[in-house]
């Protein structure tokens, strides 16, 4: 059977680790796992995606390969997709920001935040940064959150949200979305999340050698 190589890419203020759980499950299921890390407080933009770019070439090789990001990470994700000379098969993107979103904006001013975020963190609250980032030409699923607070006391109101993101602030046009009831930053836990990347790349795979 032909190996399948994912790379897990995590979200901001968190490690490598959080994306273990997803890693541990894919590899039960035959899929590979390579978890790349880094530190927004002390990296800039442009280094972490070159650097993101070698480690997918690296762990890649000449293998089919997915891509796996968690909340800055699938920001990671599209902003490196252009740069490889081998594309993946699929790209999964778990509480994705896909804007300039409300959190991101009303923390992007405190020196705790620019401290801790770096610039990774400000660009998150960037509008212009945000909506330049490309559309994958691959395909590609998002996952969004359902498990935050909503009514009168929420400051999402009645919106789904995942207690971080607004359900409307992780959508992309034409990519399809599956709602979870998690929060943002336990989404990569969920079963029901590594379940569907396994039978989406079997389909994949399927079309591959047919």
């Amino acid at each position: 059977m032909e190996q399948i190589q994912a790379i897990l890419v995590h979200g901001m203020g968190r490690t490598l680790l959080a994306m273990l759980p997803m890693a541990v499950r894919l590899r039960t299921r035959r899929i590979q796992p390579a978890l790349f890390g880094y530190i927004s407080a002390f990296e800039s933009w442009d280094r972490c995606v070159n650097r993101l770019e070698k480690f997918i070439a690296k762990h890649a090789g000449t293998k089919p390969f997915i891509l796996v990001g968690h909340s800055l990470g699938t920001v990671l994700i599209r902003a490196v997709l252009p740069k490889l000379s081998r594309k993946p098969l699929t790209c999964f993107f778990l509480a994705p920001p896909t804007c300039a979103c409300r959190a991101a904006r009303k923390l992007a001013p405190h020196f705790l935040y620019r401290v801790l975020c770096g610039e990774m963190g400000q660009l998150l609250a960037d509008p212009i940064f945000m909506n330049a980032l490309p559309l994958p030409d691959e395909p590609a699923k998002i996952y969004a959150g359902t498990g935050g607070p909503v009514g009168r006391f929420s400051p999402f109101g009645t919106e789904p949200n995942d207690g971080v993101l607004a359900m409307r602030e992780a959508l992309l046009p034409g990519i399809p979305l599956l709602t979870v009831p998690a929060l943002h930053s336990f989404i990569m836990n969920s079963r029901v999340i590594a379940r569907d990347i396994v039978e989406m790349k079997k389909a994949l795979m399927n079309n591959r050698h047919s």
